[in-house]
C-alpha cells in the first residue's frame, strides 16, 4: 500500500544531491559620511538668576554659530541641562558658595572642512568645551549594501570552489542566511576614547582667532556575514 504524504527532506542532503554549507564574510575600509562633535557650554556665578541668563546667552551663541553653516550641519541637538549650586564648606549653616550651569550640544557634520573651522572657533569661546569628532555612516550607507553583496560573493565562490575540489560542479542554491551586516557604531556623548584628531577646547577664549584644525577623516570598517547552503552534482570518489 503506498500513500501520497510527501517526504520529509534531508537536512544533510543525499548522495544523489549533495548538500554544501559555507559561510562568506566582507571587510570594506571606507570614508566616514558623518562626523559628531559634542559641546558643553557653562557659567557660573553667584546669583542663580544671573547663571542662569548667562548659560542661557552661551548657550545662544553656540546653537546660532553652528546653524550658520547651514547644509553642511545635518543635525544639532540639545542633549541634558543643569544648574548646581555649590555649596561652602565651612560654616555651621549651609550656604550656597556659586551655581553651575551646564549645557550639552551634539551637532553632526557632513562637510569635514566645515567642521575643522567650526570646532575652532567653538574652541574660543568662553567656558565652552568641545569633544569629538567621531566618524561615522550614515545608516542607509551604500557602504552596507555592497559589503552584504560582497559577502554572497564570497560565499558562492567558497562554495564553487570546495565543489570543484570534488570534481563537480554546484546545482542549486537552497538558502542564504543573512546573519548581519554590522559598523562599530561611534561612542555615545562624553564616553569612550576619541577618534584621531580629536579636539579639545580648554576653558577660556582667545584673543585672536585661531586658524582652523585639519582634521583627518578616520576610516571606518563595515563588515558582512552570510550563510548559504548549495546542493552540487553527486562526485565521483
Amino acid at each position: 500500500m503506498t500513500t501520497d504524504e510527501p517526504q520529509q527532506s534531508v537536512p544533510y542532503g543525499t548522495p544523489e544531491a549533495p548538500r554544501l554549507a559555507v559561510r562568506g564574510e566582507a571587510h570594506l575600509e571606507v570614508d566616514p559620511e558623518i562626523a559628531r562633535i559634542g559641546i558643553t557650554v557653562s557659567a557660573r556665578g553667584t546669583d542663580r538668576r544671573d547663571a542662569l541668563a548667562d548659560l542661557t546667552r552661551r548657550n545662544t551663541t553656540v546653537i546660532d554659530l553652528v546653524k550658520t553653516y547651514g547644509e553642511a550641519v545635518e543635525r544639532v541637538e540639545t542633549g541634558s541641562f543643569s544648574i548646581t549650586p555649590e555649596l561652602t564648606k565651612r560654616g555651621k549653616g549651609e550656604r550656597v558658595r556659586t551655581y553651575h550651569g551646564r549645557v550639552h550640544i551634539t551637532a553632526e557634520l557632513s562637510d569635514f572642512t566645515a567642521l575643522g573651522e567650526l570646532t575652532t572657533r567653538i574652541a574660543d569661546l568662553d567656558l565652552t568645551h568641545v569633544d569629538g569628532p567621531w566618524w561615522s555612516l550614515r545608516p542607509d550607507s551604500p557602504s552596507h549594501r555592497r559589503a552584504r553583496q560582497e559577502a554572497v560573493k564570497e560565499a558562492v565562490q567558497r562554495a564553487r570552489e570546495y565543489a570543484e575540489a570534488l570534481g563537480t560542479a554546484l546545482a542549486a542554491l537552497v538558502e542564504i542566511a543573512d546573519i548581519g551586516a554590522d559598523n562599530a557604531p561611534y561612542p555615545p556623548f562624553g564616553g569612550g576614547p576619541a577618534a584621531p584628531g580629536m579636539a579639545r577646547a580648554a576653558y577660556g577664549g582667545a584673543p585672536e582667532a585661531a586658524a582652523p584644525l585639519d582634521l583627518e577623516p578616520q576610516r571606518q570598517t563595515v563588515y558582512a556575514q552570510v550563510n548559504a547552503r548549495f546542493t552540487m552534482n553527486p562526485p565521483r570518489l
